[in-house]
């Protein structure tokens, strides 16, 4: 069967690792370390792959720009205290190392820091597997396409030759400004609903079934 993706962008966190709850409880802590009001877990969960100015914009709309770095430090703080805990999400690794062997194209398109994906490439193992990544604090935030635009230029993947795989809908969106293709899955951070209602190419329950529809459509 012919291939019908070039290039393969891959979301990080809620999408390959299983992290989206440590980044949920690594925000509300760093709120009570601030003496901060705790954003509820939904819309915690909600600023999940976004930059961190965005993010915090939205979770802890309260806490003025100037305190942005404390908040920074304390995330940073609670985050790395369990990051090294982290695992990526079953047979997520198989996934990718399938695709690569395919002669894939493939990419990660982030909200985390470029320190905090190389750290994370580095502890599962997959950075050799990837031929390319942008994170938000080299680029502009999702769900600007600039991330996947400047990806499809690097290589020179057409549009239609490119799909977005993600967890939320600012990767959903990302894709349809970038006018690509985006598959959703739905057990990371944001609800099914929210993410069906962007109308991905497919919409995914599980790390099972995400592998098998990539291994007989991508």
């Amino acid at each position: 069967m012919a291939e019908r993706y070039e290039l393969i962008v891959f979301d990080w966190d809620g999408t390959l690792m299983d992290s989206a709850g440590a980044i949920v409880a690594a925000i509300l802590a760093a709120c009570r370390d601030l003496g901060l009001p705790e954003p509820t877990p939904q819309r915690a969960r909600h600023v999940i792959g976004l930059g961190l100015q965005d993010a915090l914009a939205y979770a802890v709309p309260e806490l003025p720009v100037s305190d942005y770095p404390r908040m920074v430090e304390r995330y940073r703080h609670h985050f790395l205290s369990i990051d090294h805990e982290l695992t990526l999400f079953p047979g997520a690794f198989e996934m990718v190392e399938v695709l690569a062997e395919r002669g894939h194209l493939l990419a990660v398109a982030t909200g985390k820091s470029r320190v905090g994906l190389d750290r994370a490439l580095r502890h599962t193992g997959l950075g050799h597997l990837f031929h390319a990544s942008r994170c938000a604090d080299e680029c502009f935030s999702k769900p600007h396409p600039a991330m996947l635009e400047e990806l499809m230029d690097e290589f020179g993947v057409a549009r239609e030759r490119t799909v977005m795989v993600g967890d939320t809908t600012h990767d959903l969106n990302m894709a349809r400004n970038a006018r690509v293709d985006a598959v959703g899955v739905s057990f990371g951070a944001h609800p099914k609903g929210e993410l069906e209602a962007l109308a991905p190419v497919a919409l995914l329950d599980t790390p099972e079934a995400l592998a098998q529809w990539l291994a007989g459509n991508a």
